[in-house]
């Protein structure tokens, strides 16, 4: 996610760090050369010339626009969504993190850190799961070594680490720590934890339907690559400026879209996991008086991960 200060409106204009202008640059100056051959040849193809004028551009153009204001604030919706999750796990991780510290009758501070320790390890596997990387390293600094290392292994380690946090209510109840009447109030915050991995996974696992993909690809390369034979006679050598600049907008929107149809990966503009996961940690050990285990994630070029 791009962390830096509110800028001028001057200085915003050229901002590269957390724009899609690098990613999408190579195609805009191909469409922008285009365009200036196109005003060399007054558009004409050999002997053949391409009469096309704005008007049935104005008209797709309208269309396309609408396309990829759904692929967009589609895109934007799966990204708020994914933030809100997390947002609920926080939330759910500190309240049962407290339950734990206060409900059971005696108090069990050993097993209320070993709890609040599996909450902290549940958040790192959770990063690692949805970004498809090695949770073994974080999962080390809460959990035995020998049950990292197959936590880690395992195909889902949050549904085995939810599994353990409802065993130890279990335990507790049986032992008579807590009472029956206090166990659903523990199995409302699990519950809580398991739809926002469900979320997650729902998200992570089901991207927007490829057929809008496509049609949106296709319509605003032929679009774009089209619109100087419909520009030319109007407009003469302002014809490559203006067709650049027409292109930025198209090819920026369908690129952002791609970039937040995915909230979990490691593009700039995704969802800063590695800092959200350390925050619900830091947040709960602070109860145990305990420092974080994990070093904070410093943004690096305004990208904080």
């Amino acid at each position: 996610m791009i962390v830096r200060p509110k800028l001028h409106w001057f200085p915003l204009l050229f901002v590269l760090r957390g724009s899609v202008l690098p990613s999408i640059a190579p195609r805009l100056l191909g469409v922008t050369l285009l365009a200036v051959l196109v005003t060399v040849v007054h558009g004409q193809l050999l002997s053949w010339k391409v009469s096309l004028t704005f008007v049935p551009f104005s008209l797709i153009g309208l269309t396309l626009a609408i396309f990829l204001s759904f692929r967009n604030s589609t895109a934007y919706a799966r990204f708020w969504e994914a933030r809100s999750l997390w947002g609920e796990l926080l939330n759910t991780s500190r309240t049962l993190a407290a339950q734990t510290l206060t409900l059971p009758q005696p108090a069990d501070p050993a097993g209320a850190r070993d709890f609040i320790h599996r909450l902290c390890a549940f958040s790192h596997a959770l990063k690692h799961q949805l970004r498809g990387g090695d949770a073994a390293g974080d999962l080390a600094q809460f959990l035995p070594e020998g049950e990292a290392r197959a936590l880690a292994g395992a195909p889902q380690p949050t549904s085995r680490l939810l599994l353990q946090l409802h065993a130890w209510v279990g335990e507790r109840q049986q032992r008579g720590q807590i009472a029956p009447a206090v166990v659903p109030v523990f199995e409302r915050g699990l519950a809580q934890l398991a739809d926002a991995l469900g979320g997650c996974e729902r998200i992570a696992s089901t991207p927007i339907p490829f057929t809008y993909t496509v049609i949106i690809h296709r319509s605003v390369y032929l679009y774009c690559l089209l619109l100087p034979f419909g520009l030319v006679d109007t407009l003469g050598w302002m014809t490559p400026a203006m067709v650049c600049f027409v292109a930025y907008t198209f090819l920026a929107l369908e690129a952002v879209g791609a970039e937040l149809e995915d909230p979990f990966g490691t593009e700039p503009n995704d969802l800063p996991l590695d800092a959200l996961s350390h925050g619900i940690e830091a947040s709960l050990l602070r109860l145990i008086d305990e420092p974080p285990r994990t070093p904070e994630p410093q943004a690096v070029d305004y990208v904080l991960r």
